[in-house]
C-alpha cells in the first residue's frame, strides 16, 4: 500500500498521508510521494488540492528512526514543502490530530490550516538537540511573527489547536466531529471560485514570498549542520526513541 494516496474527484485532489502505523512519520518514500503529488500543472479543472491522513496522528515528523540510522536525502523535506507552497492552486489542511516538528510545517505550508479542537502542534526540535533550517524557519517567521515563533520554537513545547488560532496560524478550528464539514465548507467555497483567480492570486502570493530569498542564510544553514552533528543531537534522537529525558551537554 502507498504510504501517500492520491484522489481527484472533479475539482478537488486529495492527498492523504498513509502511514498510520508509524504516526505517518516522513521518511524518504513518504517525502518522495508528497512532493510528487504536487505537480507543477495540476489539471485544468483542479480547483483546490487537500491534505489529509489516515489513522490517529496528521504527522509526528521526520522519522526518527530513518535519522538515527542516517537514512535519507538531506533537504528532502524542503523540496516537498516547497511544492506545496508553490502550488498553484490553494492547498487546505484538514488536520485531525498531532501535526508535529515536519507534520507542523506541512500543516503550516499550506494555504489554510482546518483544525480539531483536540489536535495539538509543535516545533520540538529544541528537546531533541536540533535546529530548522532557515526554510522552515522563515516559514514560521512568516505565518507566526517574532513573538509566536518564540513560543514554539525555543520552547518546543507542543501547542492546543485552539492556542494556534488565537496566534493566526491556522484558519478554522471545530470539535472533532465536526472537523470534515467545517473543512468542506472552505473546500466548496474554493472549488466554487473563479480558476483563473485562483491561480493568479496564488502566483501573486507565491511572488511575494520570493522577496526573502534575497537573504543571506548559508552560515546559518552550516551551523543547523553542526547541531545536527552534534553530540547533543545523538543524545536527544536516542532519549526521545528511548522516551526518557536526554542529557545534553552543549557539545
Amino acid at each position: 500500500m502507498s504510504k501517500v494516496l492520491v484522489e481527484i474527484d472533479g475539482p478537488v485532489r486529495t492527498i492523504t498521508l498513509n502511514r498510520p502505523e508509524k504516526r505517518n512519520a516522513l521518511d524518504p518514500e513518504t517525502l518522495d510521494g508528497l512532493s510528487a503529488a504536487f505537480p507543477d500543472a495540476p489539471g485544468v479543472d483542479e480547483r483546490v488540492a487537500v491534505v489529509r491522513a489516515n489513522g490517529p496522528s496528521f504527522c509526528s515528523g521526520m522519522d526518527l528512526g530513518q535519522k538515527a540510522a542516517g537514512l535519507g536525502k538531506p533537504g528532502a523535506i524542503e523540496v516537498m514543502l516547497r511544492r506545496v507552497e508553490v502550488y498553484p492552486l490553494p492547498v487546505v489542511a484538514v488536520v485531525h490530530g498531532p501535526a508535529i516538528a515536519g507534520g507542523n510545517e506541512l500543516a503550516l505550508h499550506c494555504d489554510f490550516v482546518v483544525a480539531a479542537s483536540t489536535a495539538i502542534f509543535g516545533m520540538s526540535l529544541a528537546q531533541i538537540g536540533l535546529a530548522p533550517t532557515w526554510f522552515l524557519a522563515k516559514k514560521l517567521m512568516e505565518v507566526a511573527g517574532p513573538v509566536a515563533m518564540r513560543e514554539i520554537l525555543l520552547l518546543g513545547d507542543p501547542l492546543p489547536a485552539t492556542r494556534m488560532h488565537e496566534l493566526g496560524l491556522i484558519a478554522r478550528v471545530a470539535e472533532p466531529d465536526a472537523l470534515d464539514g467545517e473543512a468542506q465548507k472552505i473546500i466548496d467555497r474554493l472549488a466554487a471560485n473563479a480558476p483563473m483567480s485562483l491561480r493568479n492570486m496564488k502566483a501573486m502570493m507565491v511572488r511575494q514570498m520570493a522577496f526573502r530569498e534575497a537573504t543571506d542564510y548559508d552560515d546559518l544553514n552550516a551551523d543547523v549542520a553542526k547541531v545536527a552533528a552534534s553530540a547533543d543531537a545523538l543524545e536527544g534522537v536516542k532519549a526521545r526513541l528511548e522516551r526518557r529525558k536526554p542529557n545534553f551537554r552543549g557539545e
